[in-house]
């Protein structure tokens, strides 16, 4: 029975031991992806195909940054035969990155590149089927006549691309799932395999297998469990086709590159991924050093500490369930998980050093303002607060300073192991407990499990650190322990742009598998990167912000991406591309600049139709380009006003938030 189980949640070598999950080799010109080969790095043109030296020289910018293939939009017949004028020039500048052809509604258009380019993507929802959001039973014999009609308009570009030794990618976005799957599967991640798996069974009865798969959705947590079953579902069928890994419409700055760290770099983490696009709502030359920044941490990796493996999965890897704790003092139970801000290498002078984690003192009042980022814990160490701690803010201290703070209101104490079960004196409400995996034992869940008033503090300092953290919780899980965990990572000497990376990958793993009940980050000697013209390097950080109020934000952002708190408003942001109606990133910085103070409304910004109508229902409203210098306006999926001048649109995105009731003043 447990090999029965084990099969049917399987998606990844091991939980614990890194190592790639081995797929086919498929050669995309002269550049090979999967097997044994390295990650490959890509990203996608901005320019109007039509225009061939614009593309021949960003083309050119996104290789020298890094990108071992570049996509470039192909809408319709006349881009198609352009993509033969564009290898030509870069050809004769000396660049033979392999091309290709970005395909949605066109399959003439496809059919045409699959002769010019190394490589093709379709999207299975778009290439057959035009999305009107009608919901409709089918019977088997009607649905086996849709694929039938679907292999009909598929098997031309398959013969084709077998015939020119042409790869291509199946690319499933969550976005843009045809209403046959949406009739059968619904919006799920099982709907999105599915929907690959109809036009991969078709190539496959061609004999054709020069193939790179990919699910992508805007939210991170939709994505992981699609690339999990997918994997899933292949092995199931006696497939292996490599993966594309992407979160798409991640959006621009800090919270594009940490929703994409979140999703690519969980998947991962377990050996899953082939080829990574970052989609930035930035220049494309920006996106291949984040991908390459998150692919080269796993090299190296395979040689971590052993981890114990894992007998049985104990979870449901395909669908999030949060892991079942009891309520301490506001932690754990149903409340969104915690932030800990760390000041013990920090002396707190006055209440105006609590800014910085978003609490704000009125002296005439005597009370406290909170941001709706106020850190929820400050971890003081051995350094006691000179004035009484807020309410709504809980302060911890190593043990032996705690027993000898006379005020310990909103006070609690922090124990290790052996503290905690040598200790006779303890908090009669709340006590931390710090942990590891190697100092779990009998004695300490015994007492645990009469114990309601614990909290644990997970920590490693295991080079595969999030499988090791993973590992407890099965254990906590198959123990029965339902105390709260908050999750620490500690980070030595690591610039910013890298503790962004990987700290979104470390805890968003966890937490997209509904693991954690707060988040800690310890940070020593946190090094500032500094923004360097034509290194294709980005930093969002000002140099006066402190190291606590870097952090606090990083946490309550990746809080957001997870979708376990949110606390901002959020934008789902396409990259750009050759079918942009408008100027993306100015307009997405506009829209953001009037409604970033709407906390838990989500906007999306759409440069055209491609994914725009699914990926609204994500959003609860979206704007999309629909014609030159036209917008429309869409809440969720419903178009509620068409071709607006974009001079006007801005206004009537934000009138129609007030129609709903969801606006209030900045």
């Amino acid at each position: 029975m447990k090999e029965t189980i084990e099969k049917i949640k399987k998606y990844c070598n091991s939980l614990t031991k890194y190592s790639r999950y081995k797929t086919r080799e498929v050669y995309i010109g002269d550049i090979p992806l999967g097997g044994n080969n390295p990650i490959r790095i890509q990203s996608m043109t901005t320019t109007d195909t039509m225009d061939t030296i614009a593309t021949v020289e960003q083309t050119i910018r996104m290789v020298n940054a890094g990108c071992e293939y570049v996509r470039i939009t192909a809408p319709s017949i006349k881009e198609a035969q352009n993509l033969k004028n564009i290898k030509e020039e870069l050809r004769k500048r000396g660049y033979n990155v392999p091309l290709i052809a970005d395909i949605h509604f066109t399959p003439n258009a496809a059919e045409l590149a699959a002769r010019i380019v190394e490589k093709v993507r379709i999207n299975p929802g778009n290439y057959v089927d035009r999305k009107k959001f009608e919901l409709k039973e089918y019977s088997d014999s009607e649905y086996q006549a849709e694929l039938e009609r679907i292999r009909e308009k598929f098997v031309p570009l398959v013969r084709i691309c077998k015939e020119y030794g042409t790869a291509m990618r199946i690319g499933t976005n969550h976005g843009s799932l045809s209403d046959r799957i949406m009739s059968r599967y619904g919006d799920t991640p099982l709907g999105m395999v599915e929907s690959a798996l109809e036009f991969l069974r078709i190539c496959e009865d061609e004999g054709y297998h020069n193939i790179v798969l990919s699910m992508k959705a805007s939210n991170p947590q939709v994505m992981v469990q699609a690339y999990r079953l997918l994997v899933n579902k292949m092995e199931a069928e006696g497939m292996n086709y490599p993966l594309h890994l992407g979160v798409t419409e991640a959006g621009g700055g800090e919270d594009g590159r940490i929703k994409s760290a979140l999703g690519i770099g969980t998947l991962l983490e377990d050996g899953l991924g082939d080829t990574i696009r970052v989609s930035l709502t930035e220049d494309p030359e920006y996106e291949a050093p984040v991908a390459i920044a998150l692919a080269n941490r796993y090299k190296g990796r395979e040689n971590h500490q052993p981890i114990k493996e894992v007998d049985e999965i104990n979870y449901d890897p395909f669908s999030y369930n949060k892991r079942k704790t009891i309520e301490i003092t506001n932690i754990g139970g149903s409340n969104v998980p915690r932030v800990v801000s760390d000041f013990s290498f920090r002396k707190i002078n006055s209440q105006n050093d609590l800014i910085d984690i978003g609490y704000f003192y009125e002296e005439k009042s005597d009370k406290w303002n909170l941001s709706d980022t106020a850190a929820d814990l400050i971890y003081l160490g051995d350094n006691p607060l000179p004035f009484d701690c807020p309410n709504g803010l809980k302060a911890i201290y190593n043990y032996k300073t705690w027993l000898n703070i006379e005020n310990k209101y909103n006070s609690y104490p922090l124990l290790t192991v052996d503290e905690y079960l040598n200790s006779e004196f303890l908090s009669d409400e709340l006590d931390f407990v710090k942990i590891n995996i190697h100092n779990l034992n009998y004695e300490f869940y015994n007492r645990l499990k009469n114990d309601n008033k614990v909290v644990l503090i997970l920590e490693t300092d295991n080079l595969h650190g999030m499988a090791e953290q993973r590992r407890v919780f099965i254990d906590l899980i198959d123990n029965k322990i339902y105390n709260p965990v908050i999750i620490k990572r500690t980070y030595r000497n690591i610039s910013y742009k890298d503790l962004l990376l990987y700290s979104s990958t470390d805890f968003g793993a966890l937490l997209v598998d509904g693991f954690g009940d707060g988040v800690w980050i310890e940070v020593e000697n946190l090094l500032i990167d500094e923004e360097k013209p034509g290194l294709y390097v980005k930093s969002f950080v000002n140099r006066n912000e402190s190291k606590q109020k870097l952090i606090n934000r990083l946490l309550f952002n990746i809080l957001q991406a997870a979708r376990q708190r949110i606390s901002k408003t959020e934008y789902i942001a396409c990259p750009s591309c050759g079918r942009t109606l408008f100027d993306l990133q100015e307009t997405t910085e506009m829209i953001r600049s009037r409604t970033e103070h709407l906390k838990g409304v989500k906007i999306a910004v759409m440069g055209c139709i491609v994914n725009g109508p699914g990926e609204m229902a994500d959003a609860d409203y979206g704007y999309v380009g629909s014609g030159v210098d036209r917008i429309t306006l869409y809440r969720e999926k419903n178009i509620v006003r068409r071709n607006i001048p974009t001079e006007r649109a801005v206004d009537e995105l934000i009138a129609l938030i007030k129609e709903d009731g969801r606006w209030i003043d900045p």
